[in-house]
């Protein structure tokens, strides 16, 4: 295979590593498995126009991707828009979605399961048109996410902390607000304090993220008003990986879902795969099964046969 890597410098991890170095190891893994590669090393704001360039290439059989949960759905954003096959390298915090790929979360281990893995279609979300490779949020996430960003941070340990003190003042301030929803064809009305929807439904025991990127529909999950002490102990279940456990919580499931704010009155925010952005009285969201190429390990469970050199 051609492949062309890209890894956005300024993302987690890749902060704080040698790129010269760990461009010439990533280059040496591929070419010892047959493979060629180019590498390329951008910042954050030349992400986007790198990644749009390499996928319009006629000449490439794949790219892949290094940098945060942002960039990870940046680029299958691009790559799925141009069926371009797409390997990630997890160099953020989180790292969700290649937790869901079954990836090694070491940037030095990820690069070598890629080397040998296989290509396989999975599936990908959009919010009226925008992709998303884990969720859309809105309410207590996206009320979070405000906070978190306007505290000052450089590192993975202030992020950290900055987002513990977003989740103090979510606790001590939680969102209430009214929703009118349609998941194929049932229709119903709900008064929440949060709402989220996964590219498929989050595994049971786990971080919230998918266990499975080829499932075909979307996870629907609300959460009613809540107090205080209930956003509280909904954070602490969400911590312990118990989140489907906690009773308020409301499980959906289906492949078109149109949501609808009938009250709102002001600016509104959502998350999409950790991105807060403005938003709209109605969402379209919407799964796309198999329509996203992937470059995974070759033993991931559903993957096909070795991707040949």
């Amino acid at each position: 295979m051609k492949i062309k890597a890209i890894f956005n410098r300024d993302g987690g991890t890749f902060r704080t590593t040698d790129m010269t170095a760990y461009g010439s190891k990533v280059e040496a893994i591929f070419r010892d498995a047959g493979h060629q590669i180019e590498i390329a090393t951008v910042s954050g704001a030349e992400m986007q126009e790198a990644l749009e360039k390499t996928c319009r290439r006629d000449d490439l059989d794949a790219i892949v991707a290094g940098g945060g949960d942002g960039t990870i759905s940046a680029a299958a954003g691009v790559a799925w828009k141009t069926g371009m096959p797409l390997g990630v390298v997890p160099a953020g915090t989180m790292n969700l979605f290649a937790r869901t790929l079954k990836l090694p979360l070491d940037i030095w281990k990820a690069p070598e399961v890629l080397a040998q893995g296989t290509i396989i279609d999975g599936d990908i979300g959009s919010a009226d048109g925008r992709a998303f490779v884990h969720q859309f949020s809105m309410g207590l996430h996206a009320r979070m996410v405000r906070y978190r960003e306007s505290f000052s941070f450089r590192s993975r340990l202030g992020k950290i902390t900055a987002s513990t003190r977003a989740a103090l003042g979510v606790i001590l301030n939680p969102p209430d607000f009214e929703i009118e929803f349609d998941v194929d064809g049932h229709h119903e009305s709900r008064h929440v304090s949060a709402v989220s929807v996964s590219n498929n439904p989050f595994g049971r025991d786990t971080l919230m993220y998918a266990d499975d990127v080829t499932a075909g529909h979307l996870g629907f999950y609300t959460a009613p008003p809540l107090s205080p002490p209930g956003v509280a102990k909904l954070a602490l279940d969400v911590m312990r990986g118990k989140f489907r456990d906690n009773p308020v919580i409301t499980e959906m499931s289906g492949h078109a879902l149109d949501l609808h704010f009938p009250k709102v009155d002001r600016k509104i925010n959502c998350v999409i795969d950790g991105e807060l952005l403005p938003m709209g009285r109605d969402v379209a969201l919407r799964i796309h099964p198999g329509e996203l190429k992937l470059l995974v390990g070759a033993d991931r469970p559903g993957s096909g046969p070795q991707v040949s050199p």
